[in-house]
């Protein structure tokens, strides 16, 4: 097997019947049993590694954080030393807090992972001598695929048959126009490019149809052997990258802060490890450990309540983009129309009705064998001729593509061989120069041309999407190529409709409420563009044709783009330019689309939304597919994830603000007290006490005054909440002190004891009035945060009664203490409601 490995290497060298012994395969495909054993051989068809490695390195990564690194390291020399009770307690308290994560992110990973199952990419195998759809997971070596266009290659394949055959390799050579692909055999040597005989994984088929023998699968391909990060990693999103600044902030913050605690401490003759212990343990509070697993557990939790919505969400990042965007770019043909499109009519030069027009344009659709267009689908459906079609054979196809905008077929005929060309009215009449003026009576276009242009935009004023017919016979069958789509007579148009959804103007409307801009992409012409624009109401729509972009520079087009709302006669390549342009104007940009030439597009934006019923290439580059075309399911999928956006960002003031107060009054406190204000092994524990409400966030409700705009990350917004209420925080701390001290001169044990309660209490407190931009009274917390939260509070109560509270280095308190207390915590949540008014009032813009 390994010889036959090492033979199937350069496997473009090999003719088809040498590849197909090599792979102990058949033209007619594998038998299931054989399938069934070769993927217990090779593997899955996939590029992922296997689950339990992921679930290593997730628990792996819980560790990964310095600071926690060198906590472990200090209590281990702290064991070294003789105290190994407080070693195990540090240790214990770090593993719990990191198994924590770990199962929060493991789930949420599981969680997603089921959903992406409903998305799958598939593709047709032979199997048992018969066409199967199957998931692209389990294709084998030695499978024979069949290919058409929008189709992704699932794997290295040697081609077997091919009718104009033209695939996407971009990924591999950077070259963006698509390559012809044959059957044949090329030398060993031949660099990647130049293998036109062969298909790789990961590349899209642009037009045409073919046939393959698939050779290596998975890891032995050429995506598998190029670096993940070259081809797989997305590009970093708004949130990830503000994730990003925010964590150097705080590493800058717990830099200079353990570097300042821990000399003045050693300075004023403190134990030099109670003192780095002490350190560490403060950078520990300051830093919100589960900021990651709370951020995965938010994304996952949404992703669920959107997959009830019926979106589907490929990349969770995607999600925070999805409630930030205030943009979203769309096709209209499925989206802002019913997206079935029908026949109207088939009219001669004149604009009269005409069977024969008819017939030519069913006989060009239903012989093309590539991508079944809607166009073509709705004129077979028009059409009853069983019989009429039995008089013709297809002799050759040369498919639809995105530059020559037409597609011809060549039949023959019990007369002759006909060739018959349907498309883009303009490329059509570019290709004529004759006119079939009545049955068999052909005249020079020159004198009709200007006529039927005119027909041709009464019928776009009129809303109907227009294409042109022609044909011509054909001496030499063999020679007809792209080339010889020339001197052809012009027979007549096809007029077609595809009817505007019901209560789009509404949606529309829903958008804007949501500050949500709509944008039309569209091919087709600027006169139907602006006839539907009038059917939705989209008022007073400023439309920029493809032309005019192709004449703006970048600067123009940024300056015109964001006026614009109906983008017509856009070419593929154009709709990647105005995601670009769009984006780099200061946009959170979306765009939907579902068609091959989308994939561009999808990923420029910012958010990728595609629909389950899209070809591959389309599906595989969103980061979000729907499951049903309707944009007020899209609409629901935006407000879920705004309410994602919202519950992370309430973790990160949360944490930010409590944990700054918190640890900016242990630092300040451990400046004049004779003892550490808290032990190392007791901010541990407050760390991770405090952590837990802050874990139910996910389910906690949303008010709608954050539903209602587009959610944007904000790092100088959060810098000065952390400020802010930071600052608030230590207030009370410091009150909490000077009662400690002055009213109830507590010592070492009952100061820390007392501080722990206080700084526990005012921390899971606090979360229920910083949740919200409302009242507390007017915007209640969710049943789990509720729950939790007076867990935590009977807990922190019971702890110094307990009899792990000296484990702890904690002891009973007075009820003077709890009576006061009290009296501070109220007056802080008090004080909490008031700054945050101002505070939202002052720097909310």
């Amino acid at each position: 097997m390994e010889q036959k490995n090492n033979q199937l290497d350069n496997f473009w060298r090999l003719t088809v019947s040498d590849a197909l012994n090599l792979l102990q395969t058949e033209a007619t495909g594998l038998s299931s049993a054989q399938a069934d054993e070769r993927l217990k051989q090779y593997g899955a068809n996939t590029l992922k590694k296997a689950g339990r490695f992921n679930n290593l390195l997730l628990l792996l990564s819980q560790f990964k954080s310095p600071v926690t690194l060198l906590l472990i390291a200090a209590a281990l020399l702290s064991a070294g030393l003789g105290d190994t009770a407080d070693t195990l307690i540090i240790i214990g308290i770090v593993l719990i807090s990191s198994v924590l994560g770990f199962w929060q992110e493991k789930g949420a990973a599981g969680a997603v992972n089921e959903l992406l199952k409903i998305v799958q990419l598939h593709c047709t195998v032979l199997r048992d001598g018969t066409k199967a759809e199957l998931e692209v997971t389990k294709v084998v070596p030695g499978d024979i695929i069949c290919l058409s266009a929008g189709d992704i290659v699932p794997a290295d394949c040697l081609l077997i048959e091919s009718e104009s055959l033209f695939v996407d390799e971009a990924a591999f050579t950077g070259e963006t126009y698509p390559v012809e692909k044959n059957t044949g055999v090329v030398p060993a040597s031949t660099s990647l490019a130049k293998r036109s005989n062969c298909l790789f994984m990961g590349s899209s088929i642009v037009s045409g149809i073919g046939k393959a023998l698939v050779t290596q699968t998975g890891k032995n391909t050429e995506f598998g052997k190029i670096s993940n990060d070259l081809l797989l990693k997305a590009p970093e999103t708004d949130f990830e990258k503000g994730i990003r600044k925010f964590g150097y902030l705080l590493m800058e913050i717990t830099l200079v802060l353990v570097l300042v605690i821990f000399a003045i401490n050693v300075l004023l003759h403190k134990p030099v490890l109670d003192s780095f212990l002490f350190s560490l343990a403060l950078a520990v509070g300051l830093t919100p450990q589960l900021l990651p697993a709370i951020i995965t557990v938010n994304l996952s939790s949404g992703a669920r309540r959107m997959a009830k919505q019926q979106v589907i969400v490929k990349r969770l990042s995607a999600i925070e983009n999805f409630g930030s965007m205030n943009i979203l770019c769309s096709d209209k043909t499925g989206t802002i129309t019913e997206g079935k499109v029908n026949l109207k009519d088939t009219l001669d030069f004149k604009g009269e009705s005409n069977d024969k027009v008819f017939t030519y344009a069913w006989l060009n659709a239903r012989s093309q064998q590539g991508f079944a267009n809607p166009i073509d689908v709705a004129i077979c459906a028009a059409a009853n001729r069983q019989e009429e079609a039995e008089a013709f054979s297809v002799i050759k196809e040369i498919p639809y593509d995105f530059i020559r905008k037409r597609l011809t077929v060549l039949l023959k005929t019990p007369a002759s061989n006909l060739a018959i060309t349907k498309g883009a009215l303009s490329v059509i009449i570019d290709i004529c120069n004759r006119v079939e003026v009545s049955e068999g009576v052909v005249e020079d276009i020159g004198n009709r041309k200007q006529a039927i242009l005119d027909i041709y935009h009464q019928l776009s004023d009129s809303g109907l999407r227009t294409l042109g017919v022609a044909y011509k016979e054909v001496a030499d069958d063999r020679a007809f190529t792209r080339d010889s789509e020339n001197n052809m007579v012009f027979i007549g148009f096809v007029t077609l409709f595809d009817p505007p959804r019901a209560g789009m103007p509404q949606t529309i409307e829903r958008l804007k409420n949501l500050g949500i801009k709509l944008k039309i992409i569209t091919g087709d012409n600027a006169p139907v563009a602006r006839n539907l624009a009038q059917q939705i109401c989209f008022q007073s729509a400023r439309i920029l044709t493809g032309q005019q972009i192709r004449n703006m520079s970048n600067a123009a087009l940024r300056h015109s783009a964001p006026l614009t709302d109906i983008f017509a006669e856009v070419e593929p390549n154009q709709k990647e330019r105005i995601i670009s342009v769009l984006k780099k104007a200061g946009n959170v940009v979306g765009f939907m689309g579902d068609g091959i030439n989308d994939a561009p597009a999808l990923h420029a934006a910012d958010v990728g939304i595609s629909v389950n019923s899209a070809v591959d290439v389309a599906k595989e580059a969103a980061d979000i597919v729907l499951l049903n075309q309707d944009f007020n399911v899209l609409i629901n999928g935006v407000i879920e994830g705004r309410k994602t956006f919202t519950n992370t960002m309430k973790y990160i003031f949360m944490a930010t603000s409590a944990n700054f107060g918190n640890m900016f009054s242990m630092a300040g406190a451990s400046l004049f007290l004779p003892f550490l204000p808290l032990l190392p092994k007791q901010i541990l524990l407050t760390n991770l006490l405090t952590d837990f409400p802050e874990m139910t966030i996910s389910s906690d409700k949303v008010d709608d005054i954050n539903l209602k705009t587009p959610q944007r990350w904000n790092l100088r917004f959060i810098q000065r909440f952390m400020i802010v209420f930071g600052l608030l925080s230590s207030v009370f701390d410091y009150l909490t002190f000077a009662v400690l001290i002055f009213v109830l001169h507590a010592n070492e044990q009952v100061f820390q004891t007392g501080w722990f309660t206080e700084s526990v209490i005012s921390a899971v407190l606090i979360v229920l009035v910083v949740r919200t931009r409302l009242s507390f009274f007017k915007s209640l917390p969710g049943k789990y945060l509720s729950l939790v939260t007076i867990i935590i509070l009977l807990l922190v109560l019971a702890v110094p009664l307990t009899p792990f509270a000296g484990t702890f280095g904690f002891t009973t308190l007075s009820w003077r203490y709890y009576l006061l207390m009290l009296g501070t915590v109220i007056a802080y949540i008090l004080s909490a409601e008031v700054v945050k008014h101002w505070f939202y009032k002052r720097f909310l813009k």
